[in-house]
């Protein structure tokens, strides 16, 4: 499907721990990856909308010595094949393994790719011609909130997968779904 001169794409950014599967904490292999409930239905429903699926992830247990990022892609492909199976195509995943203080060099350092920064949400943009007001990010955290709007990213979504978050946490959202499996519903073009 090739898109007209001029005319960019819109994309639904998606955390991964806490949207698309049970945040336990580092989570690096198949076997501790608990998938939430309805994130297949409501992928598949936002695919069929038209929207890029994009991943854009904080994994600073790479950069904390937790995993390596082979484990990481070897999980990030185990996530996208099951996706597949279920008739759902993730269109790429961004990472940073990064983080200020807590990381061992070289990953030790202040980037912009770590959520609340923008830069992989950028990135994703620029890549794929992604218009940024026509797009939405579904996330967990007030620091998914704060990137997509860094980003321009015109629907800002605060996914409730469980964890207690302050009302200024949910005041940084558009919205907030208490969980991914309504999106069929919400979701309006």
């Amino acid at each position: 499907m090739s898109q007209p001169l001029n005319q960019k794409r819109k994309a639904a950014f998606l955390d991964r721990d806490g949207v698309i599967n049970v945040d336990h904490g580092y989570v690096s292999s198949p076997e501790q990856f608990e998938f939430i409930e309805g994130v297949f239905d409501a992928c598949r429903h936002l695919q069929q909308q038209g929207y890029l699926l994009i991943v854009v992830t904080n994994q600073s247990g790479i950069g904390r010595g937790y995993y390596n990022e082979q484990q990481f892609h070897a999980l990030t492909d185990w996530m996208k094949a099951q996706f597949q199976s279920h008739g759902v195509t993730l269109t790429d995943v961004f990472f940073c393994p990064h983080h200020p203080v807590k990381a061992n060099p070289p990953y030790q350092i202040d980037c912009d790719c770590r959520k609340p920064a923008p830069g992989m949400l950028v990135q994703a943009i620029n890549k794929y011609q992604i218009d940024p007001s026509q797009s939405l990010m579904l996330g967990d955290k007030k620091a998914d909130m704060q990137a997509a709007q860094a980003a321009g990213v015109g629907r800002k979504v605060l996914v409730l997968s469980g964890q207690t978050l302050t009302a200024e946490d949910q005041a940084s959202a558009d919205e907030v779904w208490p969980s991914i499996k309504v999106a069929p519903e919400l979701v309006v073009n």
